[in-house]
């Protein structure tokens, strides 16, 4: 067993394996000592406990865990699951919906499709809303059944999304003809 006191934050436990442990928010800013035994990490405020949590096995890396009680009521910290998600891309648009919904469609457990949709909802952030429509739209269109960042995010880095898929494009009605003049050597 071991004890050390330290200034909250997320706690970052360091032992055999990296592993990150919250504490309840009301605690932030304040001084707090951490009891490290085998199985368990206790977190005192002067005599008064304020969490345990069980540590994670060896095997655990960059692993977290959370106890929904300890996070602050409302909107701003709900966990992210599938309906809220659709719900932010609802606010993007109809097409964004459809890549979401086929991301989750392609998944076999629904919180393998959750990194997948945030990556293409967070797009959002760095170009707008209207942007990311148009580029989840022109990534619908093409031959891949479940669009992905891998297939949205180049389509807004290399500006496709500026063209409209309205502009007539120049059709060609056939491949390159030379014409009765090259075959008659100039006379008709």
């Amino acid at each position: 067993m071991s004890t050390m006191s330290r200034g909250y934050t997320p706690l970052r436990y360091t032992g055999a394996t990296e592993c990150t442990f919250r504490t309840p928010f009301a605690h932030i800013g304040t001084k707090v000592d951490l009891r490290i035994t085998d199985r368990s990490l206790e977190v005192y405020s002067g005599h008064e406990r304020i969490t345990t949590h069980l540590l994670l096995p060896a095997t655990a890396a960059n692993e977290y865990r959370t106890d929904e009680a300890d996070l602050p009521a409302g909107e701003k910290y709900q966990l992210w699951d599938k309906p809220r998600a659709r719900q932010w891309a609802e606010r993007i648009g109809p097409s964004a919906l459809v890549v979401i919904d086929r991301i989750f469609e392609s998944v076999h457990i629904v919180e393998q499709g959750l990194n997948p949709a945030l990556a293409v909802l967070r797009l959002a952030r760095r170009y707008s809303a209207e942007r990311v429509e148009a580029a989840c739209r022109i990534a619908l269109a093409g031959p891949v059944r479940s669009p992905r960042y891998a297939h949205v995010h180049p389509i807004l880095a290399t500006g496709q999304d500026h063209t409209r898929a309205d502009e007539a494009q120049p059709v060609e009605h056939g491949g390159y003809v030379r014409g009765a003049s090259y075959y008659a050597g100039g006379e008709q």
